[in-house]
């Protein structure tokens, strides 16, 4: 039978090494995360894809250790990412067709009792909006809040059991969100009021709360004045006008964890400073580019 090829290699099985399908599924196996699954290898490689909605996180110290072993090479969406039920996650294959097995033996050692990457299942959230600011409670401008924090919780499994809008008045802002705790919230959103003004008191009501503040000011634009705080398990965010502005802005950003229910450090924000300048593009495409990847 002529194949069209003038010299034929036989492969000694049993040598030290191992074919690259067998070779994917070893990786695969090191590899596995429960809300996703892997298609069965072809030409070598084999694909992970998400099984649900979720923020998919990449061990990445752990991942740069693995492709560094030689033949291995496994690529990833970026840390952070959020991702919707049947897209691709992570590609594992070799470069040859075959590779030592001291190889993959080595990337196994490394992932022993830890998470190369994993997908983390969005959580419902029953959600309280808090609108603030003296010129809407006094009906001089027309709220944009409404409207856009109902089309935001449309990506995301959310119950919105509330929307109030107060004066500039501590007391006031800070008893409306005690009254969405009391009927079960576990995501408070307070809109509006968020700048250094005198006149701005949402973060002095998100105080009286007795929550721990992450941060008031995250190095990224349009949002840098975004304000992300704790209440035990509840999540609060204080979202300024930047949000009804632009297309994506750092409230868009920090949704996918919050749903995710990972709780924010003060260090993973302030990683935002290097992807957080949004190009500003024509036609949005975010997530799907360059902006708020921490």
């Amino acid at each position: 039978m002529d194949i069209g090829k003038r010299t034929v290699f036989v492969w000694e099985e049993n040598a030290g090494e191992i074919h690259k399908e067998d070779c994917a599924q070893r990786l695969a196996a090191m590899t596995t995360v429960k809300s996703a699954h892997y298609k069965s290898p072809s030409e070598g490689e084999i694909v992970s894809f998400a099984d649900t909605c979720g923020m998919f996180r990449v061990d990445t110290q752990l991942l740069n250790q693995i492709n560094a072993i030689g033949d291995i090479t496994i690529c990833t969406l970026p840390d952070h990412f959020p991702v919707k039920k049947g897209d691709r996650l992570a590609s594992i294959h070799i470069v040859p067709l075959v590779t030592k097995e001291e190889q993959i033996i080595q990337a196994e050692a490394l992932c022993k009792g830890k998470q190369l990457f994993d997908l983390h299942p969005y959580q419902h959230k029953k959600i309280g909006v808090i609108i603030t600011g003296s010129e809407i409670y006094h009906r001089r401008i027309q709220d944009k809040f409404k409207p856009l924090i109902r089309q935001k919780m449309k990506q995301y499994p959310s119950e919105i059991i509330g929307v109030t809008i107060c004066d500039d008045d501590i007391d006031m802002i800070s008893n409306t969100a005690q009254s969405h705790l009391n009927v079960g919230a576990d995501l408070l959103i307070f809109t509006g009021s968020m700048s250094v003004d005198p006149n701005d008191l949402t973060p002095t009501a998100i105080r009286k709360l007795s929550a721990e503040i992450v941060t008031h000011g995250i190095p990224a634009q349009p949002g840098n004045m975004t304000l992300i705080a704790y209440l035990n398990n509840v999540a609060i965010l204080g979202v300024p006008s930047a949000a009804f502005h632009a297309h994506a802005t750092v409230f868009d950003v920090v949704l996918p964890q919050v749903f995710a229910g990972d709780k924010f450090t003060k260090q993973e924000l302030i990683r935002l400073g290097e992807s957080g300048l949004c190009y500003g593009c024509k036609t949005c495409h975010f997530p799907v580019c360059s902006f708020g990847r921490y």
